[in-house]
Formats: C-alpha cells, structure tokens, sequence
C-alpha cells in the first residue's frame, strides 16, 4: 500500500499533527506501508532533513489561507502513484488544493480515455472539528469565518472522503457537534501512537540542565507544550502562585506539601504576546521568579531530560485533542495533571495514571492540591501506571497496526 500524506507544514514547532506522521510513519514502513508526505515547507529547512522518509516540500505557503501555487500541479502528477491519501487538518488551502487536483485528475483520465482509478482519501481534522473553536468566547470572529469556509468548501472535502480518522473516542463524538451538514461516509477511530522514548542517559539530564540550569538539584512540575492561551498556561501560572502563598503562610500543612516543587513551562511561543504577558506574571512577582522557569522549546536529549527528570507533568488546556507531549510523559513513567478538555483524560483515569480536574482556576488549583498532597507510596505507584497506560492505549507499534486493520477494510 502506498500512502501520500498532505499537511500544511513539517516544522516541529507547529504542533501535534506532524510529529503524530513522524511518530507512526517508520512503523507503517516495517509493516510494509510505503508513506510520503508533501507539505509547504521551504525544502531548505533543516528539520526536513533529520526524517527518514519521503518528504517533498513544494515552498513556502503565502498568507493566512496558507496558498500554495504548486501544489495542484504536483498531485496532479502524483495521484495515480498513491493507494491512499490522507489531508492532516483542516481549514487551510491544501485541503482545497486536493479537491481541485483530483477533479483535474479525474478529467485528465477521461480526456486520455483511461479507467478512472483514483486513490482513495481520507481527512484527519487533528482535533479541528472540536467545539472549542466554535464556541469559545474569544473566536467569536474566527467561528463565523470557519462556518462560511464550511458551507462553501470544507464540507465537501469532509463529506465525500472515504472517511474522516480520529485520534480517540471523544474526538469523534465531538466532532459531530459544530456543523451541518455533518455526514461523514465512515467515522473511523483508529487511534494515535506514541514511539517509545529512548532510555534515560546522562546526556540527556546534562542537555536539559544547559537549557534550565535553574533546576538543578530541585524537583520541578513540567508543562511542554506551545505557550498559547488555549492551553490554559496563565491558570497554570495563576494556581501556582496561589499554592506557593498558601504553602508559606499555612505552617499546619502536612510535611510533604512544606516544599513546593519549581515549575517548568517549556515550548515554543514565548515571543508572541500572550508568551511575553504569561513571562510577565512572573517577572512581576518576586514568589515565582526563582520557582517558574521558562527554558524556551526543548528537542532531542534536552526534552527527554525534562521528562525523565521531572516529577509530573501537567496540562490544564482548555482543548487538546490528544497531547502528544501527555503521552510522552507517560511513557517515561510520569504521572500527568491534566483537565478534563484533554481528549484522552478517560483513558488515563481508568488506569489511575495522573489528576483530572475542570480547566478552571479552581481546577488548576485543585490539580497541583491533589498531586502535592498524594503520599510518595501513591506517586511511585500512579507513575508505575502511566507506564502501563502508555503500553496498553499509546504505543505506537499497536496503533501501526491498528491503523493498517482499519485501513484496509474501506479499501
């Protein structure tokens, strides 16, 4: 089976969807499963570099719609090699550009005098389809831009795929709530895997603490993930606080709440201005300046450092389809602290595998509450069944396999 996948950009620093392809790409390779990718990346980046697989990058892509001229013209040319094609997100023109190519394929065919076999095609929306970005107060503008987008095109892009791929159960069932027509031919879950972290070196605790030499010989709380409102870093940074003053101004807490742990908040974005205004909070502070620390975006040994070296992780988004970075956590055998908006929250609660709370103020609270008041015996255990949650729910080997079942019966 050869599959091409279509997906605005490859740069890490963009979020889940690429890093998910990285993730399950090498293991659909070893289980015969031919992948390529074309994206609209400038094919000079150095990250494209560092895969081993197909990518082809047609350039960067201009505007807000992310346009790309040649992208119709290169699947054009390319279809008929492919089996399956899959569209990674939504909203943007790469999705448009599959439609008119295939069209353009299709009477390229007939014109020739050909059979018309065409691959078939499937949309992963990431999450996209959640109601979060319909109904959240602050998208108001946003929402009816993407309800007109739905009406003229991306309906039609989701309603006659083959079938739209999810990620998890609640995914799914959340997706059919913001628009209509909503009548995909399949709703598929075929899961989302995470590769196995490499086991932990030293090298990976000395490439951490060259980013965040601040924590050294401390233990520390980590969040990794983009600096962005929607991930609820100002409650996380605002509960914080809320712990350290209680912390020191009640003397009758139990002995293992008398240390607060630092808090790392890593990931890129810290140059925007929601970045700027949540390092701001800090600076303006004089209890966090030495407790929350802001080391930038982590790769390679550096990140896995901070999860190995870390006692917990934590997420109080207000939506997250998956969280690539939660399940990493897992892996390494961290328990994780995360709202209820966290798509896979249900798969790690019936595993006792981390805190689930509102993605609230009060809830953020009540997560860092929860965990600092957890007895030592309790955390060794929920950290021992993160690892177990990972392997039974999250490991890429069976989500590979999963996906090929799934797969191969629509085709």
């Amino acid at each position: 089976m050869r599959v091409l996948r279509i997906i605005p950009v490859m740069n890490p620093s963009s979020g889940g969807p690429c890093q998910g392809i990285r993730n399950i790409v090498p293991e659909l390779e070893k289980l015969g499963i031919h992948n390529e990718v074309v994206c609209l990346d400038d094919p000079r980046e150095e990250f494209l570099k560092k895969d081993n697989f197909s990518i082809t990058a047609l350039g960067p892509a201009k505007g807000p719609w992310a346009f790309n001229a040649n992208l119709v013209p290169w699947l054009q040319e390319n279809l008929g090699r492919f089996d399956v094609v899959i569209i990674h997100a939504l909203w943007l023109y790469h999705g448009y550009g599959f439609m008119k190519a295939l069209k353009l394929y299709k009477k390229q065919l007939a014109d020739q005098g050909k059979d018309i076999v065409i691959p078939r095609y499937f949309v992963m929306p990431h999450g996209m389809l959640d109601p979060y970005f319909q109904y959240a107060p602050e998208r108001k503008i946003k929402a009816i831009r993407n309800w007109i987008y739905w009406k003229l095109i991306e309906r039609k892009l989701i309603n006659n795929a083959d079938g739209v791929l999810f990620t998890c159960m609640s995914e799914l069932l959340l997706a059919r709530i913001p628009f209509r027509p909503y009548h995909p031919r399949k709703e598929l879950n075929i899961g989302y895997g995470v590769q196995s972290p490499p086991p932990f070196a030293n090298s990976m605790a000395e490439s951490f603490m060259e980013k965040c030499p601040q924590v050294k010989n401390h233990s520390f709380i980590l969040f990794l993930s983009r600096i962005h409102d929607k991930k609820g870093v100002d409650l996380l940074i605002n509960a914080y606080l809320k712990i350290h003053e209680k912390s020191q101004a009640d003397k009758n807490l139990p002995p293992n709440r008398q240390s607060v742990p630092k808090l790392v908040i890593a990931g890129p974005g810290l140059e925007t201005e929601y970045g700027k205004r949540m390092q701001q909070l800090v600076v303006n502070d004089e209890k966090l300046r030495d407790s929350v620390l802001f080391p930038g975006m982590l790769s390679g040994d550096a990140k896995w450092g901070a999860f190995y070296l870390s006692e917990a992780f934590i997420l109080p988004s207000h939506q997250e389809n998956f969280g690539i970075a939660v399940v990493e956590s897992l892996a390494c055998g961290k328990p994780v602290l995360i709202s209820n908006k966290v798509n896979i929250w249900q798969e790690i609660s019936d595993l006792n595998a981390g805190i689930i709370s509102d993605d609230t103020l009060e809830g953020t609270i009540k997560l860092l509450e929860n965990y600092l008041l957890t007895t030592k015996e309790k955390k060794i255990e929920m950290g021992k069944q993160a690892r177990l949650t990972y392997k039974k729910k999250f490991d890429v080997v069976e989500m590979a396999q999963q996906w090929v079942n799934v797969i191969s019966q629509v085709i």
